[in-house]
């Protein structure tokens, strides 16, 4: 049986130059202006002293900021080593991870639609939903998280309809043992890989066949016959947990004890209901709609101007998601399609494991991820079935103008009055 019900979009090398070209153009899209403003803004006055603390001769105590994993601080340190206690210095993790992001997005979309054009346009899509573009722009964690979690989500796709998914799957853990390392939500993603696995395998152990199976059934009996559970238990467990605990060994060498004490720490800080009431939460029903944006920075630099950084979302990429996503689930329904499945189940499963946690604050940045891949719901939705070619890159244009108008209020070096301020805060919970 082939691996793909696919051929795969011409030479790998071809691919890879792509892959290299959008990294680089992201790259530079997000590197300029980046070192504006230079001050700390937002949650950079918790994650730049934290980075600073990791490149003393012995850490002080109290050790800052306890209540997350240390990689992406621990990046941040070096590139504070590397370019100086300065913005740039700060920042450009987060630049190269959101690169990184866009790249991963890319390589989800090939393995997803096996096709270069829609790939591209997946990754265009994800860039300009302005999420992205603001986070990767910020001392924060977020985003280094992301990458991680899309070059693991990438990997799984890969490994999906393969065989022999072995290799594709440990990469996968990998990526998401690197991800928690960057922040704890890392684990709704891989949580979703460790569901699909089981539902597949408790399907195949209950001799499940669909009456009328075809070859893009998300399920199908004969699927990884090789894959055994201790592959399981290694790819989806023991990989992603070596490589998070590893993470720590930096600050606390090999001491178990001191080790577990930090995780206890990270999940008390993490349930924590003492920061209940900040000026710009939101619940996760709220995200998808875009009802309550970050303001990140708003400072008067002029008698009329002003530079200000809003992480709102582009409304022209996330609301017309919603209706993609409807049609995505539709088709799962109806066709039971693998790639439907795929989409539904890495926009939903990290979008509503927020409404299970014990934790009472929610920031609209925490839609990242979903909202980063419902990309691939547009671009599904628009090349489905006998749709032409033109509507998804006539979508992709309209995208881009609304992050152009929206680009005043993303990135604090462009600025804007207060007129086109007035304008752009369409609804009085935007402000």
């Amino acid at each position: 049986m082939p691996e793909s019900p696919t051929a795969p979009d011409h030479s790998v090398t071809r691919n890879l130059l792509v892959a290299i070209i959008i990294f680089l153009c992201a790259h530079f899209a997000l590197l300029f202006g980046v070192t504006t403003p230079d001050k700390f803004y937002f949650d950079e006055v918790h994650y730049v002293p934290a980075a600073r603390q990791m490149l003393e001769p012995a850490n002080s105590a109290p050790l800052l900021n306890p209540m997350h994993p240390p990689l992406a601080k621990q990046l941040m340190a070096l590139s504070i080593l590397a370019f100086g206690d300065e913005p740039l210095g700060w920042r450009y993790p987060s630049v190269l991870f959101g690169s990184l992001a866009i790249t991963a997005m890319y390589l989800c979309g090939l393995a997803l639609f096996a096709s270069r054009g829609r790939a591209i346009a997946a990754a265009l899509i994800a860039f300009l939903n302005q999420m992205v573009f603001v986070q990767s722009r910020i001392a924060m964690l977020d985003i280094s998280g992301l990458a991680f979690t899309l070059f693991a989500i990438a990997a799984f796709l890969y490994g999906f309809r393969r065989q022999r998914p072995h290799r594709w799957f440990a990469l996968a853990g990998v990526a998401f043992g690197f991800s928690i390392a960057c922040k704890w939500s890392g684990l709704f993603a891989l949580a979703v890989c460790i569901v699909i696995v089981a539902v597949i395998r408790l399907m195949q152990s209950w001799r499940t066949q669909f009456a009328d199976a075809n070859p893009n059934d998300w399920y199908r009996p004969d699927l990884w016959p090789d894959f055994r559970y201790y592959h399981f238990a290694a790819c989806f467990m023991l990989v992603p947990a070596i490589v998070y605990l590893a993470s720590f060994v930096p600050l606390y060498g090999l001491s178990i004890p001191d080790i577990l004490e930090a995780q206890r720490r990270i999940f008390s800080d993490n349930t924590t209901t003492a920061i209940a009431g900040h000026t710009y939460m939101s619940a996760w029903p709220s995200w998808p709609l875009l009802l309550r944006p970050v303001w990140y920075l708003f400072d008067m630099v002029g008698d009329d101007r002003i530079a200000a950084v809003v992480l709102l979302g582009n409304p022209l990429v996330l609301w017309p998601a919603l209706p993609a996503l409807a049609l995505v689930l539709r088709d799962w329904i109806v066709t039971r399609r693998w790639d439907a499945f795929l989409i539904l189940s890495f926009y939903f499963g990290p979008w509503l494991a927020w409404a299970v946690l014990p934790r009472t604050v929610g920031f609209l940045y925490y839609y990242m991820p979903p909202a980063t891949t419902a990309s691939l719901a547009l671009v599904y939705a628009l090349r489905r079935g006998n749709s032409p070619r033109w509507l998804l890159w006539a979508f992709v244009a309209v995208a881009a103008l609304g992050f152009a108008v929206m680009l005043p209020i993303s990135a604090a070096s462009v600025g804007t009055s207060m007129a086109t301020f007035n304008r752009l805060m369409l609804f009085q919970n935007w402000i």
